[in-house]
């Protein structure tokens, strides 16, 4: 573990003792933290890119000793795949499931296979970010943006609004990540539609776009000059790109950007409950959720999280929001009419 990360977990362990995190008092955290350790990990099926996955289990490892945090991570309609497929096979793996499609969480809960339970500190959060039952919370969120490399054009020759990119100038130049893989993606094709209708992603496939998979992927694929514009995916990667000095700019729509909130739930089959718990109640610190608005450019409902100064406020931009029950209603519509303009 780095210096950063090292400094990062002593002071969520200082957070820890000094009784922010677990409610109640210490021999009810004693004797969950035994249990706990007693159950030895927690399963964490998770969307969040790989790298930021890592840092947070690195994070409650070390903020809790004895509990190891078991990452699998991938696209978010692969997870809901995955559980859905061990679970007609009878396999109880997963502990706690993180995607970044709310409707998923809409899904899962009407099938009973979530465990209520309320984290720690989230009376606060705003109204988007908590069920109003207290199955699933808002872990994080992103935006969806338009991304240009910097060396292809300059900032006065870059696409300015969502429909700049419908321009035949672009044709060939353009790349999207895919809804029936990202959680991200749906939320914005829904949003998209509702601002402009399926019009717009038709007249958008007329410019022959690449198809990714990850809201991750775009972002990457114009730092390294392949595609020069990305027509969306999560704001958060394109700024760990731009971070490291890579050739890339964001552009947030003034028409709005979508707002993708990112729900977790802990499964009402946990093999590992109170593992479970405890992570879930690390992962909505305002430690844990401070890291990642500092080193991996997320939002969070967390009202005590400050964000980096290069970096826009949720409420400096126009959001484009869609409801959890809609999305997991119209999730195969997306992904049929999707694959209907763009052929993938």
């Amino acid at each position: 573990m780095s210096k950063r990360s090292m400094a990062l977990a002593a002071v969520v362990v200082a957070a820890l003792l000094a009784g922010l995190v677990v409610a109640g008092d210490a021999q009810t955290q004693d004797a969950r933290l035994e249990a706990a350790k007693k159950e030895g990990k927690v399963v964490w099926y998770t969307s969040l890119v790989l790298p930021s996955a890592e840092r947070v289990a690195k994070l409650f490892e070390a903020a809790y000793p004895g509990v190891k945090v078991e990452v699998h991570r991938t696209g978010s309609q692969r997870i809901l795949q995955r559980v859905m497929q061990e679970l007609q096979a009878n396999i109880k793996n997963v502990d706690v499931v993180h995607t970044s499609d709310a409707g998923h969480f809409v899904l899962l809960k009407d099938k009973k296979l979530l465990a209520k339970y309320t984290p720690a500190g989230v009376d606060a959060f705003p109204a988007g970010f908590k069920d109003r039952d207290g199955y699933y919370y808002g872990l994080r969120a992103t935006v969806n943006a338009i991304t240009y490399n910097t060396k292809a054009m300059s900032a006065a020759e870059a696409p300015k609004t969502w429909k700049d990119l419908l321009d035949p100038k672009w044709k060939g130049k353009l790349v999207t990540a895919h809804p029936g893989y990202s959680g991200v993606i749906a939320t914005h094709v829904l949003a998209l539609v509702h601002l402009h209708g399926w019009d717009y992603f038709k007249a958008l496939a007329e410019n022959r776009v690449m198809i990714v998979q990850s809201a991750n992927d775009p972002a990457t694929v114009v730092s390294s000059g392949e595609r020069i514009v990305a027509v969306n995916g999560g704001d958060y990667s394109a700024y760990q790109l731009k971070k490291k000095g890579n050739p890339i700019e964001i552009v947030y729509p003034k028409e709005g950007v979508p707002l993708v909130v990112s729900p977790t739930a802990i499964t009402s089959f946990a093999p590992h409950p109170n593992a479970a718990r405890l992570f879930t109640d690390f992962t909505f610190t305002r430690e844990c959720q401070q890291v990642m608005a500092d080193s991996e450019g997320l939002y969070t409902g967390h009202p005590e999280v400050t964000y980096p100064a290069d970096k826009p406020k949720l409420n400096e931009l126009k959001l484009l929001t869609v409801t959890p029950e809609e999305l997991e209603k119209r999730n195969e519509e997306l992904k049929k009419r999707f694959v209907e303009f763009f052929g993938a």
